[in-house]
């Protein structure tokens, strides 16, 4: 049987992002799980800022194209998404709202995975009011996202020398969040 694939990725670029440590962390834990995970960072798919005149102009972008391939390659998706202002970063806006321009071939990037969703933030929320509007984004482009979801207050001390969570409580929702991610791709899975 073909092993559950599983893409990671956070939505922020900055050297020593929490978040790009959180989406480490997630993509460990799934390996351990033994299922298929990619992991990749966002710096390696640069995208211009969303124009409609440059979309019509240019095309899509290569990076775009490459995304909503990669995306619609795996059962199931989790991003660590950052907080700025109370809501998603103005990349990981950027990177949604291109790849939701790509005309899907087969399997849709935001229809066929599952979601799972987390915030690392130096702040005692974790992040908690971003990951409302990153859900309400992601299921108004008819994605499925777990209700489970895995937020990490106080970030900068968050985690290990490893990359690992420390505290139990964290970490409980981090495999919580893996488990139903799991589960709920493996389920939906198409056949064949």
């Amino acid at each position: 049987m073909q092993k559950t694939r599983i893409l990671c990725f956070a939505g922020s670029t900055r050297s020593g992002s929490f978040n790009q440590a959180l989406a480490g962390v997630m993509a460990k834990k799934l390996s351990l799980m033994e299922m298929d995970v990619t992991y990749l960072n966002l710096t390696d798919y640069p995208l211009p800022l969303f124009n409609a005149d440059d979309e019509k102009e240019k095309g899509l972008p290569d990076n775009a194209v490459k995304l909503a391939k990669l995306m619609a390659e795996h059962d199931g998706i989790f991003i660590a998404s950052p907080e700025y202002n109370g809501s998603v970063t103005p990349l990981m806006k950027n990177t949604i709202d291109w790849v939701s321009r790509v005309p899907a071939e087969g399997r849709h990037p935001y229809r066929s995975p599952v979601f799972a969703i987390g915030a690392a933030s130096p702040g005692q929320m974790g992040g908690m009011r971003s990951l409302a509007h990153f859900r309400q984004i992601l299921v108004a482009l008819g994605a499925i996202v777990i209700p489970e979801q895995v937020s990490v207050g106080n970030a900068g001390s968050a985690f290990d020398d490893k990359g690992d969570l420390k505290e139990d409580r964290q970490s409980a929702f981090l495999e919580g969040c893996a488990h139903k991610l799991i589960q709920t791709a493996q389920r939906l899975k198409p056949l064949g």
